[in-house]
């Protein structure tokens, strides 16, 4: 079967997870201390203090790929009440206003972000992605745990910050998540600050073998 093409010549069907981490893996409440203080989590905000020039330009960058947004509930209301706000003078408010968007809950009805539509479970995801050439989910932790358990995310966005918490909302908790292999789409980028971007393809199951020595 050929792989179908986007009106670019570009494949369709890829769901990119853009997502800020901690080394331990920790993606709660990077943007202030009220985001998400769910389990007690006290380090909400932890973000600002490692953002300079080059990072928020490779931000930029995969935000200007993007053809079509999907978000989890919670980041869809903090997206919702701030985006549009912000007018379409700011370039990525412009972008996102723009975007066809897509949310998942089962209790959302009459989104008042203009272009969202309400998937009510992950598994409408499969169906909804083949239609765009570079869909992403921005943040969403549990939602992009999910589609990680459902083989469903193509390619992984991490911006990767020198800190540890110990406690918080993982994303490849004990026990989730499914055997895989990536591979670089591009080499990592390290910034100023000590935060390092790595861009991760699918790359089939784990390979294992016996290291020389042991």
């Amino acid at each position: 079967m050929m792989e179908e093409l986007n009106r670019k010549g570009e494949p369709m069907g890829n769901l990119s997870l853009d997502l800020f981490m901690t080394l331990d893996g920790v993606y709660q409440a990077p943007g202030g201390p009220d985001e998400d203080p769910g389990g007690g989590f006290r380090y909400g905000g932890w973000q600002a203090p490692y953002t300079d020039e080059a990072a928020s330009s490779w931000i930029g960058g995969n935000i200007e790929r993007m053809d079509a947004l999907l978000l989890g509930r919670r980041t869809y209301d903090i997206f919702a009440s701030h985006w549009p706000a912000r007018g379409n003078d700011d370039p990525i408010a412009a972008k996102f206003n723009s975007l066809p968007k897509f949310v998942v809950s089962r209790s959302l009805s009459g989104p008042v972000w203009h272009g969202t539509t309400v998937l009510t479970s992950a598994g409408d995801v499969a169906e909804v992605k083949d239609r765009f050439a570079d869909m992403h989910i921005v943040g969403s932790g549990s939602l992009a745990r999910a589609l990680l358990d459902a083989d469903l995310v193509d390619r992984l966005n991490l911006l990767l910050y020198p800190l540890t918490f110990g406690t918080g909302k993982r994303l490849f908790a004990h026990d989730a998540g499914i055997p895989a292999a990536f591979r670089f789409v591009r080499p990592p980028r390290a910034f100023s600050t000590g935060a390092v971007a790595l861009e991760y393809e699918r790359a089939g199951p784990p390979v294992t073998g016996v290291t020389a020595g042991s």
